[in-house]
């Protein structure tokens, strides 16, 4: 991104506290800081979520009946409450939940998100099992108008959402995916990236990868994605990624905060011994 030498004149309480911002990591410098501040005041509000959310029900332990995953109970709330109240507070208000099996619970749960302070807007799935690319043509005209968000429903992380929406916008590609470090990677989508780019993405590969980056659920996606979904198109890990790699039109955005993907009672156990609010 193009970058313009400013001089300014700070008075001494304000540089004391700009320089109180400074961390080192994710916060450099004195210059650094002021356009992280600038950008978190200016940036739209208006960023759409689009949170897929119409997987199949389960029925974990301890629980006795079946839910969908993104209603099941963490440390007193559903799963998907967490990642709303998120959203919320880091500025975000508009999110479009693609729903399927079991999606009336969720809706009857949350409602128009009003309790929560978001606006929700209820996307039913055509058929039961679509895949991941469908519920983004189906909401096709609510994302038309700017990058979106895109979250899968059984994720629960602690991501900085905000920062992965700055990143997106300042690497200029069509997507960026959020990527978690993982030891075995056979279960979720594997990244191997040069820079900020991911130059090669292979769905569950068949065995042992040199990466251990793997595909976290969450994306910023461009409008122009739109162009890279055919109809006849059924998981964007397998139709539509790759060729974004390929095409250098990938980012990677690699990040260590909690992360977990709900798609096991082993993993579901986990969390419930280690998540904390």
């Amino acid at each position: 991104m193009a970058k313009t030498r400013l001089t300014i004149t700070l008075d001494r309480d304000i540089l004391k506290r700009l320089d109180g911002v400074i961390d080192g990591a994710t916060i450099r410098n004195r210059s650094h800081a002021i356009e992280f501040l600038l950008s978190k005041t200016l940036r739209p509000k208006a960023t759409k979520v689009l949170i897929l959310a119409g997987g199949e029900g389960v029925k974990f332990r301890p629980l006795t009946y079946e839910l969908p995953k993104s209603l099941i109970p963490v440390r007193g709330k559903p799963l998907l409450e967490h990642t709303l109240l998120q959203l919320r507070e880091q500025g975000f208000s508009d999110v479009y939940l693609s729903i399927g099996h079991l999606g009336d619970k969720i809706e009857k749960y949350f409602g128009d998100g009003g309790r929560l302070g978001l606006r929700l807007h209820y996307l039913p799935q055509a058929r039961k099992k679509t895949g991941t690319a469908l519920p983004l043509l189906q909401a096709r005209e609510y994302l038309m108008q700017e990058p979106f968000l895109v979250i899968y429903g059984d994720v629960l992380t602690k991501l900085n959402f905000q920062d992965l929406l700055d990143f997106h916008k300042s690497a200029r590609g069509v997507g960026t995916m959020a990527l978690a470090s993982v030891e075995k990677t056979a279960m979720w989508g594997v990244a191997t990236i040069a820079g900020s780019k991911i130059v090669d993405f292979v769905e569950k590969p068949k065995s042992q990868t040199k990466s251990h980056l793997v595909n976290a659920g969450i994306y910023v996606l461009n409008p122009e994605i739109f162009k890279y979904i055919p109809a006849a198109s059924v998981r964007l890990e397998k139709d539509v990624f790759p060729r974004l790699a390929s095409e250098g039109k990938l980012s990677a955005y690699p990040f260590d905060s909690d992360w977990y993907d709900v798609s096991s009672p082993e993993i579901y156990e986990e969390i419930l011994k280690n998540w904390k609010d």
